[in-house]
């Protein structure tokens, strides 16, 4: 009965992979474009039928609108690049960070008593709980957002890189030692390779927690960036505007989770090509 259930699904899957080359579209591309569609006819269906007035959801004709006035006049991608400006320098900051402390944690793991339980307290305390204190010492200016995205994507990076770092198989390690390898050349030949896909992972989801963290930075303590757009158009009672900025950001979010995976994909490819080649 089980042999029956596996045939099928096999069958199926071929069967749809099928229909998608057929009709020249790939089924990965249409299933995810349908779900949107989808979205975006129930939103316009919705307002047609004004189930809800236009002030508290406002057309997605308005919406489009309003997002090539933005467009035009320049505001949203200037917008957009003070904020990806700001995740990068924050994102690599506490990638440095993570990766300094995780290759400290390996090597010598004697000394992750004296900052692995500060590393767990301020795990737990929300980063945007952390702007009014900031705000004090720093202002409103660059510092205060750089340190919000530092304290939000430098956690998920650096547990996974510990975990990366500290799960090596110790079969691995013997070899090393019988090769005469000392404690500097077991890492960088070992222990980082190993870790890698460990490290790619706690990257990409920092990157996520980067954009939370700076749109909620932007809000309280700044005065440019895609927080403070949406914040504005809010006061102003343009939920229109507020409903671009949201989009924007999700779409600029996944966009950037995309590259990185690609790119990280990529590189990946070509070291394990070129490793093979040896």
């Amino acid at each position: 009965m089980k042999e029956k259930k596996k045939a099928y699904i096999r069958t199926d899957r071929a069967f749809r992979q099928k229909q998608g080359d057929r009709s020249g579209i790939p089924l990965s591309f249409l299933q995810p474009v349908a779900g949107v569609l989808v979205v975006f006819a129930a939103w316009y269906l919705v307002c047609r039928m004004e189930l809800l007035s236009a002030y508290v959801l406002p057309s997605p004709q308005k919406v489009f609108q309003s997002f090539l006035k933005m467009l035009q006049s320049g505001e949203l991608a200037r917008d957009i690049g003070i904020s990806f400006l700001r995740v990068i320098k924050g994102f690599t900051i506490a990638f440095v960070l993570a990766f300094v402390l995780g290759m400290l944690r390996a090597l010598f793991p004697a000394t992750s008593g004296f900052y692995e339980h500060a590393v767990q307290f301020f795990r737990n305390v929300p980063p945007l709980s952390m702007i009014p204190l900031l705000i004090l010492w720093c202002g409103i200016g660059e510092t205060t957002k750089t340190v919000i995205i530092v304290l939000a994507s430098f956690f998920p990076m650096y547990l996974n890189i510990v975990k990366g770092f500290t799960g090596c198989d110790k079969k691995l390690l013997e070899v090393g030692t019988m090769f005469g390898y000392s404690k500097r050349q077991k890492f960088f030949r070992i222990v980082l390779p190993y870790a890698m896909a460990d490290i790619l992972v706690g990257m990409r989801i920092g990157l996520g927690y980067s954009w939370r963290a700076i749109i909620g930075a932007e809000m309280v303590a700044a005065s440019t960036g895609l927080g403070h757009m949406i914040l504005f158009a809010q006061q102003m009672s343009r939920t229109d505007k507020v409903i671009v900025g949201i989009l924007v950001i999700g779409l600029v979010g996944y966009l950037t989770d995309w590259l990185f995976g690609f790119v990280t994909s990529w590189c990946l490819a070509t070291v394990r090509g070129t490793d093979s080649e040896k």
